[in-house]
Parts: C-alpha cells; sequence; structure tokens
C-alpha cells in the first residue's frame, strides 16, 4: 500500500465542516466574558483560559493527526512549522511564521498576522493584562505533550495591546520519553 501524502493545512480546512465565524468569535467573546465576570481577577481569567486550551489540544491532536496524515516530525523546528502552516490554517483558516529561534533550537516564535478569535474585540482598561487569546496557548502546548514534548507557551505581543502581530513564544522544556504499557516480548 503506498504511503499516503500529508495534507496541507489549506487542504484541510477547505475540506472540513464549518460553522460560521462570526458565531465562533462572539461565543468565545462571550466565553471570556463570563469568566471575567465569575472569577473578577484578570490573572485567574488568564489561569482559566490555559487551561480551556490545554484541555481542548489534548483532544485537538487526534483529529489533526488523523485528518492531515503528518508523519512523526524528526526534530522541534519541524514540529514548529507544522503547527504554524498545518495546524493552525486547520483550525483557525490563518497560518502562522515561525521565527526566532534560539541557539540550541529549543525556543522560537509562532507569529499571526490575523486571529479569527479577536474579531469585534477592544479591550477595556480594567483588562488590560488580559491574554484574550491564551486559549491558545494551552492549545498549542495540550496538543504538544500529547506528541511527547513538554512546552512552556506564552504571549510575547499582542494587537489587542497595541503591538503589530500576535506573537506566541514557544519553549521546548523536555522530550517526553514515550513510555507503552505492557512489554510484549514476555
Amino acid at each position: 500500500m503506498p504511503a499516503v501524502a500529508p495534507r496541507s493545512g489549506e487542504a484541510i480546512f477547505a475540506s472540513a465542516e464549518r460553522i460560521n465565524s462570526e458565531l465562533f468569535t462572539l461565543t468565545y467573546g462571550a466565553i471570556v466574558r463570563q469568566l471575567l465576570t465569575d472569577l473578577e481577577e484578570v490573572d485567574e481569567v488568564n489561569k482559566q483560559l490555559d487551561q480551556m486550551g490545554y484541555n481542548i489540544g489534548l483532544r485537538l491532536i487526534d483529529e489533526f493527526l488523523a485528518k492531515s496524515n503528518v508523519s512523526r516530525c524528526v526534530d522541534f523546528k519541524e514540529t514548529a512549522e507544522v503547527i504554524a502552516k498545518v495546524g493552525f490554517k486547520m483550525f483557525l483558516g490563518v497560518s502562522a511564521t515561525v521565527t526566532n529561534w534560539d541557539a540550541e533550537g529549543t525556543t522560537c516564535s509562532l507569529v499571526l498576522e490575523d486571529n479569527p478569535l479577536v474579531d469585534f474585540v477592544e479591550l477595556p482598561d480594567t483588562c488590560q493584562g488580559l491574554h484574550y487569546c491564551n486559549v491558545l496557548n494551552g492549545v498549542v502546548r495540550g496538543a504538544l505533550e500529547m506528541v511527547s514534548m513538554k512546552t512552556e507557551v506564552t504571549w510575547v505581543r499582542d494587537m489587542l495591546h497595541g503591538d503589530d502581530a500576535y506573537e506566541l513564544q514557544v519553549k521546548l522544556l523536555k522530550q517526553i520519553p514515550e513510555e507503552y504499557p505492557y512489554k510484549d516480548d514476555e
């Protein structure tokens, strides 16, 4: 049986069942607003959005691997490129650029020129510490953890705070060795 070629994020996005982007954006905004009301502290909202994203990422990676036909990445650099070009395109309809690699190849930035989560959003002065899209941090962190990469993901730039782009810094903390639940040879 011939190997199945990996699909591009563009092809997957075009063939995927979608909901109205405005409905998605407004629903996410309602979730953030409710968290602000319930938790009152912006730092707690940031933590909750990150945790929600982490839980989504743990499950989203299965769909990504099933639909993209991407083979195992050989290193963190290739993984970052796949996230930027296929993952973001597949689920958000936008691509990211991978930049700012450190000398060890363990830290990079994912730069988004566009972010569909922030359509119709303006942060009030009382929410200037809010990382509105912190759910994306958790999604990336959770998905990478499921493929044996422990990472730290933080916002470096955010257009809602006056920056010129959305930039996530992804730092590989360690490769987690794969553990198998049982031994076959016994």
